[in-house]
């Protein structure tokens, strides 16, 4: 470490203070960074959904999966596979869009997984989301480069 103290929270726990890029990267203490979001966030379903897919529109997986994280550790508990399979998605596409091919594609698929068989939620296109994180996944195994905000999938299906 170089002598700075952990970040802590007022409960103690550890919590970094660092400044983060738009991909969820720590960047240098005092750096200009994307503005996190407000960790606990209790939020209705469907503003978590609008709220995420701002995000992923705005090439900010790593902020929706933070979104998906509170819907899942704060909703109740029979839709916390729902948000936490979402959050999956979300981070596939982060780590995609950093280049790690294998990591984005293992979490692609693993939220692929946990989602396909389940009816739509929420206006949640469950097997669009399905289809969608198979097909990144291969091509981003396949060394295709990509980015966040022009692959980011839609939540909801058409209306």
């Amino acid at each position: 470490m170089d002598g700075r103290e952990r970040d802590r929270d007022g409960a103690g726990r550890a919590r970094s203070a660092r400044p983060r890029d738009g991909l969820g990267r720590p960047l240098e203490y005092g750096a200009d960074g994307v503005a996190r979001q407000p960790e606990g966030a209790v939020r209705a379903p469907g503003e978590t959904v609008a709220e995420a897919q701002r995000l992923l529109d705005a090439g900010m997986p790593f902020h929706a999966h933070e979104v998906f994280e509170d819907a899942w550790k704060s909703g109740p508990p029979e839709d916390a596979a729902l948000w936490r399979a979402l959050a999956q998605l979300a981070v596939g596409l982060t780590h995609a869009a950093r280049g790690n091919a294998v990591g984005g594609a293992r979490l692609l698929r693993r939220g692929a997984g946990a989602l396909a068989g389940r009816g739509n939620a929420y206006g949640i296109d469950v097997a669009g989301l399905v289809a969608w994180a198979g097909e990144l996944a291969e091509r981003v195994e396949a060394g295709e480069r990509i980015g966040a905000a022009a692959e980011a999938p839609r939540l909801s299906g058409p209306v």
